[in-house]
């Protein structure tokens, strides 16, 4: 089913978002931030992010006017939990993206596999996670073409279309220069402080973070890297599912998008 919605995302995407030369557009660099709102409402950014994201086909956020909530993980290197991660959301059928380095496709073949095997979206973080605003085209464009190269060796799929800047570092160019190379870049509404391994407080506090900055339309970033996410994922799932939100893939995100758009 999903090769399925991944080609029709890729006809979408070639007809409505024409190539550009990137070599054009300011490398002003912009460090991604959003504006949280009270009692769980849909946040808001910068105008000139939503400017340039509209521009150039990313997003951060999904259809405000459902309850629907898209999982993404940021998969620098492996910290034991993923595969904690992946039953739960094997359990609870639930989709998520993964946004993986070059050194977690080196290191983590099989949980590579496992990730496109249970129906998870794989996406691209670069190669050695620089600031793309401060790397050359060139560079750039190995970055990219490195970790795709990769995960098409190891899984023989060629459908990375999603990209994380690393540390939400962008540029007009890098958002064009990468979209000549076919990636939608994906941004996240909801966040908080859980990548410091040596700071971890119990699944509580990762539960009542996640719980009241969740929205409608939600893209949550969370990191994988992290107990206490991991140990708080199963009751995440469970409340936000008696709280009437559905889990949705970006795929189904950019479909419903496109077909919005003809």
């Amino acid at each position: 089913m999903r090769k399925i919605v991944f080609f029709l995302v890729i006809c979408f995407v070639s007809l409505i978002f024409p190539q550009s030369n990137a070599e054009a557009y300011s490398n002003k660099e912009y460090n991604w931030s959003y504006n949280p709102k009270p009692d769980n409402q849909p946040v808001t950014t910068e105008a000139i992010y939503e400017e340039l994201l509209n521009k150039y086909g990313g997003f951060y956020i999904g259809d405000t006017d459902k309850k629907e909530v898209y999982i993404t993980f940021d998969n620098g290197y492996e910290n034991g939990y993923t595969p904690q991660i992946l039953d739960v959301l094997k359990e609870k059928d639930v989709p998520a993206a993964f946004f993986v380095t070059g050194h977690y496709l080196l290191d983590q073949p099989g949980l590579i596999k496992r990730m496109v095997d249970e129906g998870h979206i794989v996406g691209n973080h670069s190669w050695h996670h620089p600031s793309l605003v401060a790397v050359d085209d060139a560079r750039l464009t190995r970055e990219l073409e490195k970790v795709k190269a990769e995960y098409k060796e190891i899984t023989g799929r060629n459908d990375m279309i999603y990209l994380r800047p690393p540390r939400g570092v962008f540029s007009e160019r890098t958002l064009a220069l990468s979209e000549k190379q076919g990636y939608i870049n994906v941004f996240w509404s909801l966040a908080y402080r859980d990548w410091v391994v040596e700071d971890q407080k119990g699944w509580k506090h990762a539960y009542d973070q996640i719980m009241k900055r969740v929205h409608p339309g939600a893209v949550m970033l969370i990191h994988s890297i992290s107990s206490d996410n991991a140990e708080a994922l199963d009751e995440v799932i469970d409340e936000l599912c008696r709280q009437g939100y559905e889990f949705k893939s970006l795929d189904d995100y950019m479909l419903n998008k496109k077909l919005r758009e003809i």
